[in-house]
This record gives C-alpha cells, structure tokens and sequence, in this order.
C-alpha cells in the first residue's frame, strides 16, 4: 500500500468540515486537486471513504473506521516529529521570508531589539517580492512572514489561519535631491512636470502609492523615468539625481538627517504603512510556538519598531 501523509490529513481535515470546498482552503489547495487527492487515497486503500451523493458530505462506513487510523497515524507522526524538533529546538533556526526594503533596513534593528526580549533568536532570512512572499507562507515552506499590511486586503490572508503581530508603524515619504538653495529639485508642488522613479505595477509599495494619486491631479503630472520592484533600487537612482519616489522612512533616515535627500512634498503625501509579522497556526513548529507566547507577553510597544 502507498500512502502519502498529506492524503490522510486531507481526509481528517474533510472528516471535521464535510465540505470538499472548505477543506480545500484548510489545506491551501484547489478544490479540484483536493479532490484528487481524496480519490488516491481511496484508490490506495481500496474502498470508498466518502459518500458524495449527500450534502454534506459523509463518511462511508468504511470511511468511519479508517478515520480512527488515519487520525491515529497523523497525530502519532506530528507527536514524533515535534519530539525530533524538540530536541535540537536550541540550535533550530526560524526560517522568515520578508518583503526586499524589510529584509534590508527594517529587519536588523528589529530583530536585535526583539532578542532583548526573548532572548537570542536564531533565523534564516531570504529576502522576496510580497506575493510570492504570501505563497511560501501558505505553503508551509517557512515559518514567519514580516511584510506590510494590507489594508485593502488584496493579500487574501484569512486572520485565523495566518494570525499577525502589529510590529511598526512607517510611512513612505516623498523625496528628491535638493538644490543649491536646499529645496527639492523635483518637487510635488507647482505645475511643471516631476521625473517620476517608480515602482513596478505589481509591487505592494507601487499600489499603495497609486491608492495616494488616485484621485490627485498630481499624478497626470509625474513622468515616469524609472522602474524597479526594489525601495532601496529607487533609493539609489534619488540619489543619483534621476527624479523623485516615494520611498519608506526607515530606508533614508540618514539621508533626510544629513540633508543628502530632501521631501519632494507636503506630509499629505505620506503613505502610511503598518508592518506585521505572520505565522501559519496550522503549522506547528515548537520555535515558532514558543517565540509567539513569548511575544503575546511582551508590552505591545516592546514589540513596535
């Protein structure tokens, strides 16, 4: 008999919803391939688990009792395989994917400041575009997410499944060169035309600027010159003097202090942003488990950047 170990939890997550749609989001699969896998799984046993013709569905009687050994096995390899992790928990990295301008500038100074906290922390970081970023997450293929939030929820990250802690307040501002007078050689204000460096159409940061311009005559008045996925790529062609982008603060604090950046515009145009850390809370990895108790102690201004 060949058995794969997510067919049995498919079969209990179906077992607990009896419906093929709910169980396929449980599992973060389509429907269609849910059901497929449900079929191998009855091919392999040999007999007919789930009785479709009902709504909800229901188990066969067969079904009834191969939940009891499907049950068993799954809660039997989940119980030994936290027992392995358990053992070297001390030396077990956290594995966080986070969005390029986090991964650069955010991430460091918060994550030293969260190990004051908690204590040391070992990670893995790779850094990533927001969607596919979303898409390791669902996959189980990490086991923290740090990315912006997204207010409008296009990110489709359903709060108990994925629960977030709230971990910094910023803004992307815009900036510019200044001239000799110290002003923005490109500034927002006026009538003339602006350089624009933009962010690529699919970016999170490129739509949250647009949201800004939606209905803002300004818009029909910036000049795109310049793309990139990437704050700090922008950040670099500022500096060189190529045209105005938003860019968050966190990125170009030093530039602003020093005077090498100036604003382009008013704090009306300021995007605010909000950063998160994610989690999967079906999945169940004791560093993360711990790390999260830990963090739900912590003063929630603690855990603000």
């Amino acid at each position: 008999m060949n058995l794969e170990t997510k067919w049995l939890e498919d079969f209990v997550a179906l077992a607990n919803t009896r419906s093929f749609s709910a169980s396929a989001r449980q599992r973060h699969v389509t429907q269609p391939a849910f059901s497929r896998r449900i079929r191998s799984l009855e091919q392999a046993v040999g007999v007919t688990l789930v009785d479709r013709s009902t709504t909800p569905v229901d188990l066969t009687p067969q079904g009834q009792l191969f939940l009891v050994t499907a049950r068993n096995m799954v809660e039997q390899l989940n119980e030994s395989l936290g027992h392995l992790r358990g053992l070297s928990m001390a030396n077990e990295a956290l594995d966080i994917v986070a969005a390029h301008s986090l991964a650069l500038s955010f991430f460091p100074p918060w994550i030293s400041r969260l190990q004051k906290g908690v204590g040391e922390l070992p990670t893995r970081l790779v850094a990533m575009n927001v969607g596919d970023a979303i898409h390791v997450l669902r996959e189980g293929n990490c086991d923290l997410m740090l990315a912006y939030y997204d207010p409008y929820a296009t990110m489709q990250l359903d709060a108990e499944v994925f629960p977030s802690f709230s971990i910094g307040q910023v803004k992307m501002v815009p900036v510019s060169l200044p001239d000799e007078s110290g002003k923005p050689r490109f500034p927002l204000e006026g009538r003339q035309e602006v350089p624009y460096l933009a962010y690529t159409q699919g970016a999170f940061l490129g739509r949250s600027v647009r949201m800004l311009l939606k209905n803002d005559p300004l818009r029909l008045r910036l000049r795109v010159v310049y793309e990139t996925a990437m704050a700090e790529g922008l950040k670099g062609m500022v500096l060189q003097g190529v045209g105005m982008a938003w860019i968050p603060d966190f990125c170009i604090r030093e530039e602003l202090n020093s005077g090498r950046l100036v604003r382009a515009g008013a704090e009306s145009y300021d995007v605010p942003l909000e950063i998160r850390l994610y989690r999967c809370s079906l999945v169940h990895k004791p560093g993360v488990e711990k790390l999260w108790r830990q963090m739900m102690k912590l003063p929630r201004d603690f855990l603000q950047a």
